[in-house]
Formats: C-alpha cells, structure tokens, sequence
C-alpha cells in the first residue's frame, strides 16, 4: 500500500509549527496505542504510522529533504528506511510539559474547545491558509545530472495592495451580518422542525464587510502574474519537485500562504539511459578491437572524452565501468558511475582481401562448422 503523506497522516497543515504537529501527534498517539487498544491491528498500524511521520516531520532537516524531494529525499536518512515496528518508547518529550498536554486534549473532547462565541453568535472566521500550487517544467537530461535555473511564470492570489488584504475600503471593518444577525446561521421552519443552514451572505462567520474595496471587491485577494527563477539541483530525476515556501496564493484574513510545488520532468537523452545515479550507454567495437584489444574514445555525459581500453577477447554485450562519471547525488558532490555495453559489430560487406584474411584466419583458429548449442546465460 502506497504512503499516505506525512502531513495528511498528523492532520496538519505543510506550515504547522513543531508544537502544532507534537500536539496532533500526541492525539493521535492517545487514541491509538496498542495499551489502550488491544487487539486492534488497526489501531496499532495507525499508531506506527503517526510516529514515523512525526519522526521525520519533528526533526528540522529531515522535513527540509521531504518537503522538497518528497519520499525520495528520505533516502539514505533514517526517515526513509528506519523500522518503525517497534515504536512504544518513552513519550514524555511529547505528552510532558505544560500546553497541549493530557488535560488540554480530553478538555476538547468535553466542551473545552469550540469555535462560537458567547451569546452563540458566531465569530468572524479567522485567518485561513493560502492554497498551494503546482507547476511542471521539463528540463534536458544533462541539466538534471548536473543542476540548472529555471524562470517559471505563474499566476497566484496575493493580498490586495489597496486594502491591505482586508477586504474593506478605507479601513471600515466588519459589521454584524443583517441576515442572521451575527449568528453565522439562518432557519427556516418546515412543518414541526426548524432547520439551520448556513447563512449564505456571511458564509457562516457573522459579520459581512461594511464598505468592500472597490479593486477586489471585498475579496482582500487580487490575481497577479508573476515570475520567479527556481534553482532546480543536481540529481533530479523525473518526478522529483522543488518546492517555495509561500510563493502559492496568499491566504484569506491574514493567513499564511500557500506553496509553490515545480514538479520537474527529464527529455530522455539520446544516447544515455539512466538508473538511479548511475549512466548506461552502448558502444560499438569491431571485430579486430573485440579480438586484440584496444583503446579507443568514449563520450561523456560531461561532453568530453576519456580513454577506455577494451580488453582482448571480449565479447559482445560486456559490461565496462568507468567510475565516477554518472548522475551528480543530490546534496552531494559525489557520483555515480557510467556503465558501457559492449557491442561487437559484424561487417555486412567485404572486398575479396578481407574475405581471403577471414577465411586464413578462421583456418587457423580451427573454426568448428558444426557447434553445439549453448545454454542461455542468467
């Protein structure tokens, strides 16, 4: 079953602070260890999932590498391949403290939380995070080994310059919506029930705009088109995604903005295949370099040329490794290595001189005209 992201797995936003996702965590953890839920294979399979994303979400560097290149950054740290199947350890960095501790989480479970005022007239709605985007790009394959920029133009919400972003003109504020009187809600009577609804002139929040901004009309957000040069590193691959933090649309009443997520996408190159950080290419050889060995030139991802010796007798489909001249690691100067496939190529034509030395040579190796089958290699 694929992985669900770690963001989605503690319920929280990608801007959440370290004491936002150690309270989620926490809940989370309550409600599902397997002390207070024997048996239950669920419970404990939720309970592991949480402490992994908390494990890597908690610590500073490990978050950096996923918000950035996803699971695939994980790699190599203790995120990516830690195990996780044996996670009841001591909690008290996490339900220690006050703050957020046992109290404040069973207090919303019975009344200690809510989202209404006194008097049961609902408050304005508070600050709301912005949305993220995505955008995708396609880069050469040698710019992927190697790292490049790229300018990409996009369009997002910002706050409105002329009001600030509150949606009034000149400052005014809010006033008490008329429709339902503050209360966010509207009834209607049908039959023996009285039924409550949204109201739909304040959105639920009780309060409506007393005199809305001409340029957004009470949005506090207007469209712009802007442009942003995205450093795109070394050892991308397809699918890999960079990610600027509160480059996506602003949020509404002051709240953060979103992402901007650069997926990017590799043109396949022409002679190179790659596989994770190493390079394959296929190089043809004659039947006089398979036979008596040689050196010969070989291209690089690099656009230079370096000396490979061919040894002799080789035969075709060989494999020969160069060290050193793959796909640059991400955050690393180190890399991988080039692989070369060789394959010996058998002349179509042949003047009568080269025929009479194939035959004087294939006399003197006691060629067999009658071979026997051979079985297939592994």
């Amino acid at each position: 079953m694929a992985k669900r992201d770690y963001y989605e797995v503690l319920g929280v936003a990608k801007t959440a602070q370290l004491d936002e996702i150690k309270k989620a965590y926490r809940k989370l953890a309550i409600a599902n260890h397997p002390d207070r839920n024997p048996g239950d294979a669920q419970a404990e399979e939720r309970f592991k999932e949480a402490t992994e994303a908390y494990d890597i979400l908690a610590d500073e560097k490990k978050r950096q590498m996923y918000d950035q290149f996803g699971f695939a950054g994980l790699n190599g740290a203790n995120g990516g391949g830690h195990d996780y199947s044996n996670v009841y350890r001591d909690f008290s960095d996490i339900f220690g403290g006050g703050g957020g501790g046992f109290e404040d989480i069973f207090g919303s479970f019975f009344g200690g939380g809510g989202g209404r005022t006194q008097g049961g007239r609902g408050a304005q709605r508070g600050p709301e995070a912005g949305s993220s985007l995505r955008y995708d790009i396609e880069i050469d394959f040698k710019d992927a080994v190697f790292g490049t920029k790229v300018e990409v133009a996009y369009s997002h919400q910002i706050a409105c310059e002329a009001c600030g972003g509150s949606g009034s003109q000149g400052g005014a504020g809010t006033k008490v919506c008329p429709t339902c009187n503050g209360s966010g809600q509207v009834r209607r009577n049908s039959g023996f029930f009285a039924i409550a609804s949204t109201c739909p002139t304040c959105n639920g929040s009780g309060r409506v705009i007393d005199n809305p901004c001409t340029e957004c009309h009470g949005n506090g957000l207007k469209r712009k088109q802007q442009k942003v040069k995205v450093t795109i590193p070394a050892g991308v691959d397809n699918g890999s995604r960079v990610v600027l933090r509160g480059m996506g649309d602003a949020g509404a009443n002051g709240g953060p903005s979103g992402d901007l997520y650069v997926y990017v996408n590799v043109k396949a190159h022409k002679y190179f295949v790659r596989q994770d950080y190493d390079l394959f290419c296929q190089v043809p050889i004659s039947i006089t370099q398979a036979s008596l060995g040689a050196d010969i030139q070989v291209p690089t991802i690099d656009g230079q040329s370096i000396k490979v010796t061919i040894p002799s007798g080789v035969q075709s489909g060989k494999m020969l490794r160069v060290r050193g001249r793959g796909v640059t690691k991400l955050n690393s100067t180190d890399r991988g290595d080039m692989y070369l496939k060789l394959l010996v190529q058998v002349p179509k034509r042949m003047n009568s001189k080269a025929k009479k030395i194939m035959q004087d040579l294939a006399n003197a190796l006691g060629e067999d005209f009658s071979p026997t089958p051979v079985p297939f290699e592994d």
